[in-house]
């Protein structure tokens, strides 16, 4: 297991007389990406590159960088200095407009209108994104996260976990090539929890994932891929299948400094 390591997904020819082989172009390249706030760096020459359809899990403890770095794939905080980032091919700076309808965010915050209902809140967001067929997609989705029953109703009272299958509803409304989920399962009942497992199983091979979690045994098990934050810089980045998990939890422990079960 190498340490901040970087890995090539593309195939080598079979023979002499293969053609050779296109290399996919990667969803997600970070080049010294650093992040400031005031005098403190939150992220400190980020570098890695993550191949289109993976699953990649970002662990670290608080204050590592890991909302930070998701935030500035998802055009919602800009780089300091000279670094540069680019998902789906596209600059998060100079092209953050375009790159924006081809992603999808889970945050801690919803991004749902609470006064509006269910329904109302995808119907807006599907009017944002030009979304052909609406109300096809929007039945899709509501019955996909179980509140097909709840469309009519209001936001406002509707429970963490139902606001969170609504969100996560919202994300996939314009099926995003990458999704960005920050601590997705935070707070959900065993119930959401299974929905979003099932959902993630349904789609995993249509889209990229960027997952942040403090949960090992949960993110190891999603992800093809895993990389460790500590103080704003990567202290490992490698596919799963070349980890042993029982190496890569004493690593967190020892580097992260956190006692792992």
């Amino acid at each position: 297991m190498s340490k901040t390591a970087h890995v090539s997904d593309s195939k080598q020819a079979g023979s002499a007389n293969a053609e050779p082989a296109v290399a996919a172009v990667p969803a997600i390249i970070a080049h010294n990406v650093s992040r400031s706030f005031g005098p403190r760096k939150a992220l400190d020459s980020v570098s890695f590159k993550l191949p289109d359809r993976a699953f990649l899990s970002i662990f670290g403890p608080n204050g590592a960088g890991k909302t930070t770095l998701l935030k500035i794939l998802a055009t919602l905080l800009p780089v300091t200095g000279d670094g540069t980032a680019q998902v789906c091919g596209f600059d998060v700076k100079s092209e953050a407009e375009e790159l924006r309808r081809r992603i999808g965010l889970i945050s801690h915050n919803p991004l749902l209108y609470r006064d509006l209902s269910a329904e109302e809140n995808l119907q807006f967001f599907a009017e944002l994104y030009c979304i052909p067929n609406p109300k096809e997609r929007i039945d899709e989705l509501l019955e996909a996260v179980e509140l097909k029953h709840r469309r009519y109703d209001v936001v406002r009272g509707f429970s963490r976990g139902m606001t969170q299958r609504l969100s996560i509803a919202r994300a996939l409304l314009p099926r995003p090539q990458v999704l960005f989920l920050d601590e997705p399962y935070s707070g959900l009942d065993p119930h959401a929890s299974d929905i979003l497992d099932s959902l993630i199983e349904n789609i995993r091979d249509q889209h990229t994932f960027v997952m942040v979690s403090h949960d090992l045994d949960k993110g190891l098990d999603l992800a093809s891929h895993a990389l460790i934050l500590s103080r704003g810089k990567i202290v490992l980045y490698d596919r799963c299948d070349h980890l042993d998990q029982t190496e890569f939890k004493k690593v967190y422990r020892e580097v992260v400094g956190l006692g792992v079960s």
